[in-house]
């Protein structure tokens, strides 16, 4: 805690008196009062106004979809229609996540028919067409991420990432109210839904409130109405959902046994194949019963058990460990989220690369600027076969060329694909007769090497952290997990210290969780602060505690400047609902609207805001108007919550006791 709390309230009514010249805060005159942590009664955080149905939407990197139930009937959870279109080897409960603009930038379709449409353009026209795959990767890369951030479409044209989200979100919720208003038989109001989108638990408050700011541009809810969405973390919905599993609907790694329905076998991916076997029959229903009781799995916890979410998604790999607590089953998180841009997009990349080193980087580039469809296509037909790779495989993958590449390729260089190949020195690739690639097993493996090797890289540090140990499940989850490559690495990196267990659905986990969390938000009781959050203040000058050079003399008081006053530092646990309680006073009577700028670190204890690896991230603003008040002193009281999955602020003028109207924004720069 800061030197404040000890000073007396004499020294800070003074400082109030004679504005204190902190330049660097951006804004004179705020001294804290006394801090304090408060906890609050947990279970009376969510009573806001109640929704008849909750729809989930997993905005995918590589595919999305949604589900709902409705709050009457919370054990069916129904998971959207099937999308028109689909591929072969890919089962289709998901759709892509591409958008297709119009050559004037309108929104014309999304997923299988975005994709399908502007294969079918005429090269000449598609150039000017604008299409997009890919991109929500773009809010966890771009460092200062702000509403104005730009994505590019395939033709190399630019345009808002603002406008692309709000534009695939308008979608969903087109398509779920309309899937609503057909099973109710009347037109669905969407004051009646409470929506939840998911984002990855590693993506910071920039990248979540980006989401957010798209849903109120898309219309899904208004900002006058924040509750009506819920953000929710992909591996926390992966984790609830877990918890309700029978054993008829996993894969026991470990053991393959015939409990789940399935003979023994050595074999790593032919318990999946028999899942996915089992999942398609049953994909005919769309309705999942999730069972009021705890699944059996989850019996075998017991209070105080520890276990890890994988998500392996297509942009990210996102890691959290959680702990049971008894009876309710209630989560607690142990140990801040992790993980990386380890999806398996990074496989596609390893294949551009390997493409690139056989026809040369020049002509790819120029052949996905000039027929950009064909590009889309080939990378389908190597999704195809991604999907078919496998540690104990021993044929050949074939993958098919789009005539277009052959024919650009000889215009462009003067020789044809199969010479490249030829001369390319690349050996495990080869030119069949058919006009295809043909890649050893070992070509493919190696494609995959580099996104598993940091995958293990990371769960391998993960597990010598302290706070990890005795993990009894490992679950994987996210539709990377269905690769029996990356789930033969993850079984040798673990040698049997824990079970490793595989929901059925895989792809659709987070999906059906993120609806139950939506149900019951508060399930997750205890979560753990990604960065310490906080803010500059002046403290008396203590000689020999502060550095001299930080001294600051004002009317014969001596200051200390850029002194960091913690909210909460770098994996703090924090209950939901728990309060970081600060008050700050206006520098002049008349001001209307406090700024302070909110700074953060990775690292655990921060003392000042001018130490290296700070970073001014975001802004608090209260809004002080129309509370003009006779008291010689206003107090804004400010209270933060940072046990939710966004970090939310509220404010009180304590002289009134009116509420003042607090934000805190971490976009705008």
């Amino acid at each position: 805690m800061s030197e404040a709390d000890t000073t007396t309230d004499k020294i800070i009514t003074d400082a109030m008196a004679n504005p204190s010249p902190a330049k660097s805060l951006g804004d004179p005159g705020i001294t804290p009062l006394s801090p304090t942590h408060i906890q609050n009664d947990t279970d009376q955080v969510q009573s806001g106004p109640s929704f008849v149905v909750v729809v989930a939407i997993d905005f995918g990197t590589t595919s999305s979809g949604y589900a709902y139930a409705f709050t009457k009937e919370p054990e069916c959870i129904h998971t959207m229609r099937r999308w028109e279109g689909g591929d072969p080897g890919v089962s289709n409960q998901k759709t892509p996540t591409t958008i297709l603009l119009t050559p004037d930038r309108k929104f014309h379709s999304f997923g299988y028919a975005a994709r399908d449409f502007y294969h079918d353009l005429d090269p000449s026209e598609s150039k000017h067409w604008l299409y997009l795959e890919k991109f929500k990767m773009k809010l966890h890369t771009t460092a200062n991420l702000s509403i104005d951030t730009d994505i590019h479409a395939a033709n190399g044209k630019r345009v808002k990432a603002l406008d692309i989200f709000a534009y695939a979100l308008a979608f969903f919720k087109e398509q779920a109210l309309k899937e609503l208003s057909d099973q109710t038989g009347s037109e669905f109001d969407n004051n009646d839904v409470r929506w939840v989108i998911t984002v990855p638990a590693i993506w910071k408050m920039p990248a979540k409130q980006f989401m957010r700011e798209a849903a109120y541009k898309s219309g899904l809810v208004s900002r006058e109405n924040p509750e009506q969405l819920i953000i929710a973390l992909e591996p926390e919905a992966a984790s609830i959902y877990c918890r309700k599993l029978r054993l008829h609907q996993m894969v026991d790694l470990g053991t393959q046994t015939t409990q789940n329905g399935f003979s023994p076998n050595e074999n790593v991916g032919s318990g999946m194949t028999q899942a996915k076997e089992h999942a398609r029959r049953n994909r005919q229903s769309r309705t999942f019963l999730v069972e009021n009781v705890i699944g059996e799995l989850w019996s075998e916890l017991e209070e105080g058990d520890r276990y890890v979410v994988m998500d392996c998604g297509g942009g990210t790999v996102d890691l959290t460990v959680h702990q049971i607590r008894l009876p309710e089953g209630h989560l607690k998180e142990l140990y801040k989220a992790s993980g990386g841009p380890y999806g398996s997009i990074g496989v596609d990349y390893e294949f551009e690369k390997l493409l690139c080193k056989i026809f040369g980087q020049d002509f790819i580039d120029q052949f996905k600027l000039k027929r950009p469809a064909a590009w889309v296509d080939l990378m389908i037909a190597f999704e195809s076969r991604k999907r078919a790779a496998a540690p104990d495989r021993t044929n050949p993958l074939n993958i098919n060329l789009p005539f277009s590449f052959i024919d650009y390729y000889k215009k462009f260089r003067g020789h044809s694909v199969e010479h490249a190949l030829r001369k390319s020195n690349v050996d495990f690739v080869k030119w069949s007769s058919q006009g295809m690639l043909r890649m050893s097993p070992d070509a493919m493996n190696t494609l995959f090497k580099p996104t598993v090797d940091h995958i293990i890289q990371h769960l391998t540090e993960l597990f010598d952290k302290p706070e990890v140990s005795d993990i009894k499940f490992l679950f994987l989850v996210g539709g990377f997990a269905e690769s029996a490559l990356l789930q033969q690495a993850v079984q040798n990196m673990l040698q049997g210290r824990s079970r490793i267990i595989i929901p059925h659905d895989v792809g659709l986990t987070i999906l059906k969780g993120a609806v139950l969390f939506g149900l019951d938000p508060s399930v997750i009781k205890v979560r753990r602060s990604p960065l310490t959050y906080g803010v500059g203040v002046l403290n008396r000058f203590v000689e020999g505690k502060h550095p001299p050079e930080k001294l600051l003399v004002k009317d014969g008081t001596r200051w200390c400047t850029d002194v960091f006053d913690t909210f909460i530092s770098a994996d703090q646990s924090v209950a939901l609902g728990e309060m970081v309680k600060r008050s700050y006073t206006p520098a002049k009577p008349s001001q209307q609207v406090i700024v302070i700028h909110v700074y953060c670190s990775e690292k655990e204890s921060v003392g000042f805001i001018s130490q290296p690896g700070v970073r001014k991230c975001g802004t608090l603003r209260l809004d002080v108007s129309g509370t003009e008040s006779t008291a010689a002193r206003r107090e804004i009281q400010t209270l933060m919550q940072f046990g939710d999955t966004e970090i939310r602020a509220m404010a009180v003028d304590v002289s009134t006791g009116r509420t003042v109207k607090a934000s805190i924004d971490f976009l705008s720069h």
